[in-house]
């Protein structure tokens, strides 16, 4: 199989095997108007397996989103063709709009506009609670 290189946009790469076509959905790439390539289960010294994906535009994305879904990946930028800046994504402290919090007693369920915001409780086991009322967040 044979995915040309792109010249500018970006490559998220070391996507853990079977997570692209979340963070593939989750960005709607389907709906972006450019050339999109989602390459799974890609050998990997490192991982095995992992998923790429490859974005042939220069998009925004939001980095703490993409550390919250996979915090192992990297996301390179590319100008002319090469690499201008490499990002490895972490777990971000707070996720905002991501998670919804399902505590029918906590304000998000009951104020309408209040933003969802979770915060990093247990980084060794990923667990985020929600700002308000603490709820543990479901995978």
């Amino acid at each position: 199989m044979k995915i040309d290189e792109i010249k500018n946009g970006i490559v998220i790469d070391h996507i853990e095997a079977g997570k692209g076509i979340e963070i593939y959905n989750f960005l709607s790439l389907d709906e972006k108007d450019c050339p999109v390539a989602l390459i799974r289960n890609v050998a990997s010294v490192k991982k095995g397996k992992k998923d790429i994906i490859k974005i042939d535009a220069d998009i925004e994305l939001n980095l703490d989103v993409l550390g919250y879904l996979d915090p192992g990946a990297t996301v390179n930028v590319i100008k002319d063709g090469k690499i201008i800046d490499k990002h490895t994504l972490k777990l971000p402290e707070t996720v905002k709009g991501v998670i919804k919090c399902r505590n029918p007693r906590c304000i998000t369920s009951v104020e309408q506009g209040i933003e969802h915001i979770f915060f990093l409780a247990d980084k060794e086991n990923r667990v985020y609670r929600c700002l308000y009322c603490e709820s543990k967040a479901k995978e």
